[in-house]
């Protein structure tokens, strides 16, 4: 059986489709094809390609009628996926940007960002936390 190769840089949908996995893998306990596909509002069969797409990329396991679980590899970024996520909307909230404009851009700037930009937005989050009176000014 050949080795499974992890993708060396990720589409948005394939870090859409790993967020969410984990996200109802760790509310649920579980995620089955039918739970992605409804919270991601599409249709089953599309997330079945998909996973079966992420199995062969060694990201998850995946039984048909059985549900999938994620490899460690696939944990692994679906975590720091997640991070990224959880960076970006608490920074904007920090600047106090509205929660439905966050959701959106979020979304869109979490596929995007650079990992320097991504450190940069972090310590400026992190010195934003520690100094109310700097945040108070920014608002």
């Amino acid at each position: 059986m050949p080795a499974k190769t992890i993708p060396s840089r990720n589409s948005a949908a394939v870090e859409d489709y790993l967020e969410r996995i984990l996200e109802l893998i760790n509310t649920k306990g579980y995620a089955r094809v039918v739970d992605i596909a409804t919270s991601l509002a599409i249709s089953q069969a599309s997330v079945t390609n998909m996973v079966q797409r992420l199995d062969g990329e060694g990201l998850l396991q995946y039984e048909k009628y059985r549900g999938l679980v994620l490899t460690t590899a696939g944990e692994t970024l679906a975590r720091n996926i997640a991070r990224r996520h959880q960076l970006l909307t608490d920074f904007l909230k920090l600047l106090g940007v509205d929660d439905r404009v966050i959701e959106h851009d979020v979304e869109g700037m979490e596929h995007h960002i650079s990992p320097p930009t991504l450190r940069a937005i972090e310590a400026l989050t992190n010195q934003l936390k520690r100094r109310p009176s700097l945040r108070a000014r920014l608002k």
